[in-house]
């Protein structure tokens, strides 16, 4: 699951990270109101106004209605309120929204203090190691893939004891890495323990801070703070964490793939014409896989999961109907947990309520498989029965371009 950006900033904050001064807000008026307040502190002389969506390239953005940026920096309280006006209820496009965009409904009103250095500073899973890894960069404010591809040699990365946390000289040996000086190493030792804290302690993918800046505070002396953060949650975690659940933004997220986790189906839009209904995230990838292997193009990545009752396959179906791209249909399914026979009546129900027309290929394999066979063969269903999963695959390409 996915934050804002004020969303990240709250739960950054509450671990004793320091953030610049702000405030999120729905109307252009209260966007003004904010920005007073911001001018009135000492050393404000600059308010962003910054779009709340899920995706990134905000600043390089455009409107659809023509307005260009979805990140703005002001120098009054009115040049405030015109550009959050511009950006509140329009669309925005972004290199990651897709041509669709996103709809802002928020903007966060912040401070934007004089940035000396940009840095870059992350806490995820290494997947190698089954450890967490700290992970900076002196390469502050670019996508870390580019730095990986074109500098590597300049991403340091901190691999950390699940059962001890950061440890303040692993710490230090970060920042010492990353060039800082004097009393900025022990600001930046706060700073990262309090990152793997919020990462820790809300069961977090990730936690990027991008970035991470060196500025010049009122009385001259430098600070580090967190000038963008980016918080994704492991929606595994969730059931721990009702406070963060109750931060989802439903408006954020693609509507069928909101239905679907309604059902507990793991769903993904894509932008092909063959939906796939397959259990097991494994066996989903190489079904999408096989089907491009043979010239088509999958629709979705749909996992029914491994223990999937005849309901879910009947709402997997109609969930699948609803995308117009989609133009045939490939059931892969493995029994182990998996009873065959409950997703062949699930598929039966499925087709008949919907009134299926679309070409159907089924594959059975494992649990009460014979059982589930016989069920597709009385269903009286014109559908494509197949042996393999390289079988399904050609067949379902096959019938869409016949």
């Amino acid at each position: 699951m996915n934050l804002h950006e004020y969303q990240a900033r709250q739960l950054l904050v509450k671990q004793g990270v320091a953030v610049p001064p702000c405030d999120v807000c729905e109307t252009a008026a209260r966007a003004r109101e904010i920005a007073t307040d911001l001018f009135a502190k000492p050393g404000v002389s600059l308010v962003a106004v910054k779009s709340q969506i899920h995706a990134g390239g905000r600043g390089k953005g455009t409107f659809k209605s023509g307005f260009q940026g979805g990140v703005k920096l002001c120098r009054t309280a009115d040049e405030v309120f015109e550009k959050a006006g511009a950006m509140l209820g329009n669309v925005l496009v972004t290199k990651q929204t897709g041509p669709e965009g996103r709809l802002v409904r928020k903007v966060l009103i912040s401070a934007a203090p004089e940035i000396k250095k940009e840095l870059y500073l992350a806490v995820l899973l290494d997947r190698a190691s089954s450890r967490p890894v700290l992970m900076a960069s002196t390469e502050g404010g670019m996508d870390i893939e580019e730095v990986a591809a074109k500098t590597p040699g300049k991403i340091l990365k901190e691999s950390i004891d699940p059962a001890f946390g950061l440890m303040p000289y692993q710490a230090r040996k970060v920042a010492q890495g990353l060039g800082l000086k004097g009393e900025l190493i022990n600001q930046a030792v706060k700073f990262f323990m309090g990152v793997y804290r919020a990462w820790w302690d809300n069961d977090a993918a990730m936690v990027e801070i991008n970035p991470l800046c060196i500025v010049a505070q009122p009385d001259g002396k430098h600070a580090l703070q967190a000038v963008d953060a980016k918080i994704s949650l492991d929606d595994n975690g969730l059931f721990r964490h009702p406070d963060l659940l109750a931060m989802r933004d439903l408006g954020e997220e693609a509507p069928l793939e909101t239905e679907a986790s309604g059902y507990n189906l793991n769903y993904i839009k894509l932008d092909g014409s063959i939906a796939c209904l397959v259990n097991g995230a494994g066996l989903a990838m190489a079904t999408m896989d096989i089907i491009q292997h043979f010239g088509g193009s999958p629709a979705n990545f749909l996992d029914v999961g491994g223990g999937a009752k005849q309901e879910q396959v009947c709402a997997a179906f109609k969930i699948i109907l609803k995308d117009p791209n989609v133009k045939a249909i490939l059931v892969n399914i493995f029994g182990g947990i998996m009873d065959c026979n409950v997703i062949a009546a699930g598929v039966v129900v499925a087709a008949r309520e919907t009134g299926l027309s679309l070409p159907l290929v089924v594959r059975l394999e494992g649990n009460n498989v014979e059982a589930g066979r016989a069920a597709l063969a009385r269903s009286g269903l014109k559908l494509i029965t197949a042996g393999t999963m390289a079988d399904a695959a050609e067949k379902v390409v096959r019938a869409i371009q016949a």
